[in-house]
């Protein structure tokens, strides 16, 4: 094993978008068919930028505030997510099988909230992603967690069955009460999920240097919408990462444990796909809540 270096990266070229050739996701010009094709289920292909819906928050924590009935909270905002991320009990109990956008899947999982979260496995298999039509699967990384390697190991092996099979691989990035979430921290761990093999990466915004995290990871980004701000908080959010080279977000409680979700979920659309202000966003977002 090479030495590890103690000198601080500093070329990241953030002014120099990496080119995509071949498709207009940066990393994916080499992939196969179906791998691409699922991927324009999730990122949209005229704005190369994604709106993910997250109601996986479940699989560990139970009903979830403003996910207690998912097939009256969520169902009605499907038409304004790019692609819906849960797990597949949701969504073969509740999702409709008419929702045709592309669906990401939560495939590891294992302990509680009243338990070391970091403890995970893969809990499906790839027979039953096919089976389901799953656009991507989603994996939990804990870099620098107790269970690191092992989290790794979780997402090597998905990656490998996922490319069998032309299904791409979700690396979510999961941060510890006793890690510091920067931008050094975050280059570190969108890199070794995307070196390892991860189709895309989830991770968390950093407001300071945010910009050598998306420039420095060779494939997709899309960051976690993270704890309830109020909503011009988390649309200012969702600004600065597209701004900073983000290709989307995957929103699940700045949307659903919003006053008015749908109007929500719309603003967020237009800071995502139509470059609007976060104040444009947000006048769009009372307008909507005006009307409801």
């Amino acid at each position: 094993m090479p030495e590890a270096d103690d000198k601080q990266a500093k070329s990241f070229h953030t002014d120099r978008p990496q080119e995509t050739p071949g498709f207009f996701l940066k990393g994916c010009g080499a992939l196969d068919w179906g791998m691409q094709n699922r991927l324009s289920r999730i990122f949209d292909p005229d704005s190369g930028r994604t709106v993910m819906l997250a109601v996986d928050h479940g699989y560990f924590q139970g009903p979830t505030t403003g996910l207690e009935r998912i097939d009256l909270d969520i169902v009605p905002l499907l038409g304004w997510a790019d692609t819906l991320m849960c797990t597949r009990g949701i969504l073969r109990s509740v999702i409709p099988p008419t929702f045709a956008k592309g669906v990401v899947l939560r495939a590891s999982g294992g302990p509680s909230i009243l338990k070391e979260l970091s403890d995970e496995h893969l809990a499906m298999s790839i027979e039953e992603a096919v089976r389901l039509d799953a656009a991507a699967l989603a994996v939990q990384v804990f870099i620098g967690g107790e269970h690191e390697s092992r989290s790794i190991r979780n997402m090597t092996r998905l990656v490998d069955a996922g490319n069998r099979h032309g299904i791409p691989t979700l690396a979510v990035t999961a941060v510890g009460r006793e890690l510091t979430r920067d931008a050094k921290y975050m280059r570190l761990a969108v890199r070794i999920c995307a070196e390892l093999g991860a189709t895309y990466v989830k991770t968390y915004f950093v407001p300071e240097d945010f910009e050598t995290v998306t420039a420095s990871c060779p494939v997709p980004i899309v960051i976690a919408g993270g704890k309830k701000q109020p909503e011009l908080d988390a649309l200012r959010m969702a600004s600065l990462a597209i701004r900073q080279g983000a290709s989307g977000v995957d929103m699940g409680r700045n949307i659903f444990q919003s006053e008015h979700p749908a109007a929500m979920i719309r603003a967020v659309r237009a800071v995502v796909h139509e470059n609007a202000s976060p104040e444009e966003a947000y006048d769009l977002y009372r307008d909507l809540r005006e009307e409801s």
